[in-house]
């Protein structure tokens, strides 16, 4: 009979895959994908659970999660396994818990830090290794040009300030003429420049009116008899 060695190694804990899905944010992207570029969306597939990231106006995180490969407003285009974790599901929930911090809604940058970076991040946490790099390469084209990109993006937005500015003006000045105009029930009305005609009447009109009047009858009762 043989006997088990008390000194036999121990099987290592089963270990998930992640992958991560990408989606596609614009039909161009049948083109662009074979030229290496796209506009893309991505999520990152542990454990039966997609995490991804998102913008919002709060500084909040921004980190969600959902169903695999069913993001509401992206169309699916693939799944690309990156790599296995020994993290378990609930250590897969405390580490986003920390990435948190990181990744606030109101800090969602499309060109530094969007859902790619967040993939790659936590992809990279996970297994060790990084997303494929077509995924996020438009975000890189647009960090190179990025001492154009805001140049252009605060004059559209001077512009706009400054049109809003005078519309506001407009406004405000259209509302004093007219409240001007028409002032409010129950309010004094104020002295008017503009003096008002006046219509007097004569006494020598009023005694010559009188007198035609007189002739008049006279001459209807001489008529008459």
């Amino acid at each position: 009979m043989f006997t088990r060695s008390a000194s036999r190694k121990r099987r290592p804990a089963a270990s998930a895959p992640v992958y991560l899905n990408v989606y596609d944010l614009t039909p161009m992207n049948g083109y662009a994908y074979w030229l290496g570029l796209g506009v893309y969306h991505s999520g990152v597939q542990v454990h039966g659970v997609e995490y991804a990231y998102g913008a919002h106006e709060h500084p909040t995180t921004g980190i969600f999660e959902g169903e695999p490969r069913q993001c509401p407003g992206f169309a699916f285009r693939k799944a690309i396994l990156i790599g296995r974790t020994d993290l378990g599901s609930r250590e897969v929930r405390a580490l986003m818990a920390d990435m948190a911090a990181d990744y606030s809604g109101d800090t969602y940058n499309l060109i530094s830090k969007n859902c790619n970076h967040f993939c790659d991040d936590a992809c990279l946490r996970l297994t060790g290794n990084h997303i494929p790099k077509w995924v996020n390469r438009l975000a890189k084209i647009g960090f190179l040009c990025k001492c154009v990109l805001p140049v252009r993006v605060a004059a559209v937005r001077k512009r706009g300030a400054e049109e809003a500015k005078r519309g506001v003006d407009a406004d405000m000045r259209r509302l004093r003429s007219n409240s001007a105009r028409f002032p409010p029930e129950g309010a004094a009305t104020p002295p008017s420049n503009i003096s008002k005609p006046e219509v007097t009447i004569s006494s020598r009109c009023t005694g010559a009116r009188r007198l035609r009047r007189s002739a008049s009858l006279s001459s209807s009762s001489s008529s008459l008899c």
